[in-house]
């Protein structure tokens, strides 16, 4: 367990390393960042002390380890747009995307696990039909036109509930949270749904034909054979098998979430990383570019990390040493 976690831990590094000198070329084939803060009239002296005092004129190596000294302290610099610190900006929005992405991922998983055990275990059935149906929908549709529908029909029509925002928040320190607040459930609530539709269905049918395939197994016939019940075999056994490949779904979904809000959060104007991440892009503000990739790069390995180490406690044959003749 020990060495597994220490394997991993060495890919991680290594991830992070790669991702930071990927991030590192933009600042060097991305437009000029001395152009940027000092404009097209700035005097040449002004232009040689500015890429002194950024240590833009010492070499490419030395420049790539004292930008990846300063990410792993989570400096990045100034943003080039708004003129604050990129870290700064980062902290204020990254609340509001973990908490857009943690709702949307209790939702996917709240229903998309039991919709696909409900599919495999009445398969045929009307409401399966329905459920597959919904699935290919939700796997066709393009997120940004599921949001403006929910908006049309919720927000305009209906009026349930706001289309933009993120309402009141509750201010723990410095963390915000709306989910403390019914306002702020209120304009969670469409940008959430929008956000899971997508890997709600995708957990359904990975859930299904996963379920189907463990049920047709061996032991399963044997547990029937004992003359177990039926909730005892496909809650007690089937599911819980089913579960292991269905994690590192999950897990990486979660990732997915908090990664590709980006159109989900410009639909709903809702004030996360994502949102910000489109005006770096429309700016060409490239402190904040490269923060954003290597904190999702980084959210990415802790994820795949715990979604190992859960490996063990879900699947027992992942726990037993192998022999030496293999």
């Amino acid at each position: 367990m020990v060495a597994f976690i220490l394997r991993r831990l060495f890919q991680a590094v290594i991830v992070m390393v790669a991702v930071a000198f990927f991030a590192f070329l933009l600042f060097q084939y991305v437009g000029d960042p001395v152009v940027f803060l000092l404009g097209q009239d700035a005097r040449p002296d002004q232009i040689a002390q500015l890429r002194a005092d950024l240590g833009l004129d010492q070499p490419f190596y030395v420049q790539f380890l004292h930008f990846l000294g300063h990410a792993v302290q989570g400096d990045f610099g100034l943003s080039l747009r708004q003129g604050a610190k990129v870290s700064r900006l980062i902290g204020e929005r990254f609340p509001a995307t973990l908490e857009l992405s943690l709702v949307a991922a209790v939702i996917a998983v709240a229903v998309g696990i039991p919709m696909g055990v409900y599919a495999a275990l009445r398969r045929g059935s009307f409401m399966s039909q329905v459920f597959l149906t919904f699935s290919l929908l939700g796997v066709s549709l393009p997120t940004f036109l599921i949001g403006i529908l929910l908006i049309l029909v919720f927000a305009v029509l209906l009026g349930w509930a706001p289309s933009f925002g993120r309402g009141e928040v509750t201010h723990l320190g410095w963390w915000t949270t709306g989910l403390t607040t019914r306002d702020g459930w209120a304009h969670v609530v469409l940008p959430a749904i929008t956000l899971a539709i997508f890997q709600l269905t995708l957990i359904m049918r990975l859930v299904r034909a996963e379920m189907l395939e463990v049920l047709r197994t061996d032991y399963i016939k044997f547990a029937r054979a004992r003359g177990l019940s039926d909730r005892a075999i496909h809650f007690g056994h089937a599911l819980k098998n089913t579960l292991v490949p269905v994690l590192t779904i999950i897990g990486l979904q979660l990732g997915t979430l908090i990664a590709f809000s980006i159109i989900t959060e410009t639909v709903f104007q809702w004030p996360g990383m994502g949102l910000l991440f489109i005006q770096a892009v429309t700016f060409a503000d490239i402190p904040v570019m490269a923060a954003y990739l290597c904190l999702i790069a980084l959210i990415f390995v802790v994820i795949n990390l715990v979604v190992d180490m859960l490996y063990f406690a879900v699947d027992p044959r992942l726990r037993v040493a192998p022999s030496k003749g293999h």
